[in-house]
């Protein structure tokens, strides 16, 4: 009994820290929504070039899953978190040569490296949470950090928005007009806005590693602990028997394009429809509340009323009636379906992750890693709506969020009964 209680008050006391980096997830993360306005304005760029923001950032989780997780079979999960945030703090501290020569493409590294930090933080952080407890309550769990990603994901865009987009209306209406030495002068003291936000998360993020490195966070076995309890895995001897797993890593990648897309395009998209780029800075604010409702939604219902599996085939149905109804109907009306994609969106992951990573026993860490590849589609799909938005519109552009929706509902119901025999 004293061993249980103890078991459980160290599960609490890792669940807070893991809150914590969750939140830390969330607000370097969703600041790309504010970057891609900025940076069209700052460095002139087409739509393409603006979302190579979102490219840089994510392509990085693609490139670095794997090694995190040789880093972490190293390190462990608690001085591995800490150097993935001491390698966000490098990343952080680029933007400071990137604002003073208005380069575009040291903003790009920054991004990439915080991008390389994060996905040493989610290979450790997410099978950890979803090992921490039974298998068919994971999504609970995961959803009570996507409150967390999600406060934080709220606060950032308004925050960074607050600083860097004052005035950049008029400077996007007159930029045009001035001669080249004015535009150089103006640009630039737009481009030296970042400065001081990004040296100050630098710091916090140091101070965060130190915390992590010194604190209580327990060591887990993901072989005794993955939620499996039992399941045989001996048998097979390589990740690629488990197609499971594999199709869950398409459907998390296509998921984590259509997030993306949700919340990182929805400000370029207002401002397209019209909407000043002073009130559309706020929307992204609005797609995450969205999911920080669909979180405690989540927190409610599951596995009390409804499973994982039936909160994914919901939440794929869901953005399907969304993206339409955003498709076909205009102007403010279908920014608001743009924003209630966070609600369809926000069970995604939660469902997604455990279904995928069940029995996977001892190749849980490297499952774990190719989950975290998959965090790549917000590399790609968010390139390719820009790149559609430019020969179409924005607002067609969308459309790209349709097939995604569609696998991501074939998975929830079928592909995630996926197996072999053994």
């Amino acid at each position: 009994m004293e061993r249980n209680h103890s078991k459980a008050a160290g599960s609490g006391k890792a669940i807070v820290i893991i809150g914590v980096l969750f939140f830390v997830f969330g607000f370097v993360t969703w600041l790309g929504s504010v970057l891609i306005p900025y940076l069209r304005i700052a460095c002139q760029l087409s739509n393409f070039e603006s979302y190579l923001v979102t490219f840089a950032f994510y392509i990085s989780y693609l490139v670095m899953a794997l090694p995190a997780a040789g880093i972490l079979k190293y390190t462990g999960f608690k001085r591995g978190m800490a150097a993935g945030l001491l390698l966000m703090a490098i990343g952080t501290l680029v933007f400071i040569p990137a604002a003073l020569s208005r380069t575009y493409g040291l903003f790009l590294t920054g991004l990439f490296i915080q991008g390389a930090g994060l996905s040493i933080l989610q290979t450790a952080s997410n099978p950890y949470i979803t090992i921490l407890g039974p298998s068919e309550s994971a999504a609970k769990r995961i959803s009570i950090m996507g409150i967390c990603n999600g406060v934080a994901g709220i606060i950032a865009p308004i925050v960074l928005g607050m600083v860097v987009l004052q005035d950049a209306d008029v400077l996007q209406r007159t930029v045009a007009a001035m001669d080249p030495a004015a535009r150089e002068t103006a640009l630039a003291a737009l481009a030296y806005k970042v400065i001081t936000p990004y040296s100050l998360m630098a710091v916090v993020l140091v101070l965060l590693a130190v915390a992590i490195y010194f604190s209580s966070l327990p060591e887990v076995n993901e072989e005794e602990e993955d939620g499996t309890r039992g399941e045989k895995t001996t048998e097979r001897n390589s990740i690629f028997q488990f197609p499971h797993l594999l199709l869950g890593v398409v459907t998390l990648f296509l998921y984590v394009g259509v997030e993306v897309i949700a919340a990182d395009t929805i400000i370029s998209y207002g401002a397209s429809q019209g909407i000043a780029l002073s009130t559309a800075k706020f929307f992204t604010s609005f797609t995450l509340g969205g999911m920080l409702l669909g979180y405690i939604i989540g927190i409610i219902c599951i596995p009390r009323y409804i499973s994982q599996r039936q909160a994914l085939i919901i939440s794929s149905f869901l953005g399907i009636a969304f993206a339409l109804a955003a498709l076909f109907l205009k102007s403010v009306v279908s920014v608001f379906f743009i924003a209630m994609l966070g609600i369809a969106n926000s069970l995604m992951w939660p469902s997604i992750w455990p279904l995928a990573i069940h029995g996977l026993g001892k190749f849980t860490r490297i499952g774990s890693s190719m989950l975290v590849m998959a965090i790549g589609g917000g590399a790609v799909i968010p390139l390719l709506y820009g790149h559609l938005a430019d020969i179409w519109s924005p607002g067609q552009a969308y459309w790209i969020l349709i097939p995604c929706y569609l696998f991501i509902t074939f998975y929830a119901l079928r592909g995630y009964r996926a197996r072999i025999k053994t």
